[in-house]
C-alpha cells in the first residue's frame, strides 16, 4: 500500500489521520510500516503530534520503535511515557539494547530509572551492567530457547512454538544439563528433518562453539564470520548458559568498529557526523592536529639545518614535496592494509614476518619503478644526471622505509595490546616526512660537489 510513497508523504498521511482522528486509517499505516520507518516518521512529526502518535502504538510496537531511536531520544521519550507504560516498555526491551542505553548512567540513576521493571528483568540487566563494555556480557540477550538433552524432538518443537514470540531468534535451540551447563546445540532445520520421537541427545551437536561473558566483541565477530553463525551462546565461568549474541548485534559491532578505525586512521578523534556542531568537531580534531603540528616542526628544523645545501642547489627544492608526499602515501597504504588485516584475523610472529617481507618487496618494487621514472624527469628537466640519481635513490629508499613504517608500527602496537588504528594516517605521514627529508638531504650532501 505504501511501497511507492516517500517518507515525507507517509508522514503527511500520519499527520492527516491524527488531525482528523481517523484511528483505523492510522492503524493501517502503522501495520504496514517497519519499526525503523516508524522511528523516522516519529522524528519528522511536529512536536504537538508526537505524543498522540505514540498513544496509538501497542507496547511491543512502541518498544521496537524506541529501540530504533538515538539514545538521547530514547531516554527523553521513555521519561514522557509515565511510570506504568515506561516500565512495560523497559521490560519488553532487548537486554542488550537496554544495557547500551544505561552505559553512561551512574548506579544510583540506573536503579531509579529501572525501578518499575519486573524483578527478574531488572536483575538480568543489573548483572549485564557488571560486565566490561564491548564484551559478550554486554551484548547478549537472555531471550533464547533452551531444552534438555532428554527431550524428544516433539517436546522440543512444542517448547519452541511456546516461546517463539519471546525468543530473539529460533534458528538454534541450546541444550543444557541439570546444572544449566551448555552441552549441545540443535538447529531448527535439524528438528524438521528428525523423527518426531527421536531424543535430542541423538540429534544435537555436542561440540558447541561458545564464548565467555568476558570475550571481546571483535573476537565474537570473528567467530560468527568464521563459522557463519546466526547466533552464538554465551557462558559464564562455570560453563552455565547465560545468554546468546545474535548476528544483528554483531553487525552493529562491525559497523561501530569500522567507524572507530576510520576515525583513528584520519586522526579525527571522537565520533564526528553530519550533525556535529562546528565548535565540537573542531575541538575533537584539535588534540591530534596540535600533536602533529609540533612533530611537523621537526621537519622544518631538518630543512633549516640543510639550508646551505639548498642555497647551493636550488633545484633540490622542486622535488621535496614529491619525496615527502610519496613516502607518506605509501606508509598510509600499508597502514590501511595492516589495520584491515588485524580486524579479520589473528596475527602471529610467522605471519608478521611474512607480512613485513611482503611489504618490503612492495616498497622496493614501487620505489624502483618510481625512481627510474623520476630519474628521467629530473635529467631531462634540469639536465643533470647527478640530480636524477639523488632524487631517484632518495625516493627508492624513502618508499621502502615508508612502507615498512606503515607496516611495523601498527604491528608493534598490536603486540603491545594497543589499538593499531591509533597509528593514524596523519601520524604515519608526519613521521615519514621526517625520514624522507633526512634521507633526501643526506644523499644530496654526499653528491653536493657533483650537483654544483
Amino acid at each position: 500500500m505504501f511501497q511507492n510513497l516517500t517518507e515525507d508523504q507517509i508522514t503527511l498521511l500520519v499527520i492527516k489521520a491524527l488531525k482528523e482522528g481517523k484511528k483505523k486509517e492510522l492503524q493501517k499505516i502503522i501495520d504496514e510500516l517497519h519499526p525503523y520507518d516508524m522511528a523516522l516518521i516519529y522524528n519528522n512529526l511536529p512536536d504537538k503530534h508526537k505524543s498522540r502518535f505514540l498513544l496509538n502504538l501497542s507496547i511491543p510496537i512502541l518498544t521496537d520503535v524506541i529501540q530504533e531511536l538515538e539514545h538521547d531520544t530514547q531516554l527523553e521519550l521513555i521519561k514522557k511515557l509515565g511510570k506504568e507504560k515506561s516500565s512495560k516498555v523497559l521490560d519488553d526491551m532487548d537486554n542488550d539494547d537496554l544495557a547500551s542505553l544505561l552505559d553512561d548512567m551512574s548506579p544510583e540513576k540506573m536503579k531509579q530509572f529501572l525501578s518499575g521493571m519486573k524483578e527478574e528483568e531488572f536483575s538480568i540487566v543489573e548483572t549485564m551492567m557488571t560486565y566490561p563494555p564491548e564484551t559478550a556480557g554486554r551484548l547478549m540477550t537472555n531471550r533464547f530457547v533452551w531444552i534438555r538433552n532428554y527431550y524428544s524432538v516433539r517436546e522440543a518443537v512444542d517448547k519452541l512454538k511456546t516461546f517463539a514470540d519471546y525468543a530473539e531468534t529460533i534458528n538454534y535451540l541450546y541444550v543444557i544439563d541439570e546444572h544449566h551447563k551448555l552441552v549441545g546445540v540443535v538447529s531448527y532445520r535439524d528438528l524438521l528433518l528428525a523423527d518426531i520421537n527421536e531424543r535430542i541427545d541423538s540429534v544435537m551437536y555436542a561440540r558447541v562453539i561458545s564464548v565467555s561473558v568476558y570475550t571481546d566483541q571483535e573476537e565474537i565477530a570473528r567467530l560468527i564470520e568464521r563459522y557463519d553463525f546466526l547466533a552464538i551462546p554465551v557462558v559464564d565461568e562455570d560453563d552455565i548458559l547465560v545468554g546468546i549474541v545474535t548476528f544483528d548485534d554483531i553487525l552493529d559491532v562491525v559497523i561501530q568498529e569500522a567507524n572507530e578505525d576510520i576515525e583513528k586512521l584520519s586522526a579525527a578523534g571522537k565520533a564526528i557526523d553530519f550533525d556535529t556542531k562546528a565548535v565540537v568537531a573542531a575541538f575533537r580534531r584539535l588534540p591530534w592536529l596540535i600533536l602533529l603540528l609540533f612533530i611537523g616542526l621537526v621537519s622544518g628544523s631538518i630543512i633549516s639545518s640543510f639550508e646551505e645545501t639548498l642555497q647551493k642547489v636550488v633545484a633540490l627544492t622542486f622535488f621535496m614535496p614529491m619525496i615527502a608526499g610519496m613516502t607518506g602515501n605509501t606508509g598510509t597504504q600499508s597502514l590501511a592494509v595492516v589495520v584491515r588485516g588485524l580486524s579479520s584475523k589473528d596475527i602471529d610472529m610467522k605471519t608478521s614476518i611474512k607480512l613485513i617481507g611482503r611489504e618490503f618487496g612492495v616498497g622496493a618494487i614501487i620505489g624502483m619503478i618510481c625512481g627510474i621514472l623520476i630519474f628521467f624527469i629530473a635529467f631531462f628537466w634540469q639536465g643533470s644526471a647527478t640530480l636524477g640519481v639523488v632524487v631517484s635513490l632518495s625516493l627508492l629508499i624513502t618508499l621502502v622505509i615508508g612502507t615498512l613504517a606503515g607496516t611495523v608500527i601498527p604491528l608493534m602496537l598490536y603486540k603491545l595490546n594497543i589499538d593499531p588504528a591509533v597509528a593514524s594516517g596523519p601520524l604515519i605521514t608526519t613521521i615519514n616526512d621526517i625520514f624522507s627529508l633526512v634521507i633526501y638531504f643526506t644523499i644530496a650532501s654526499w653528491f653536493l660537489h657533483q650537483l654544483m
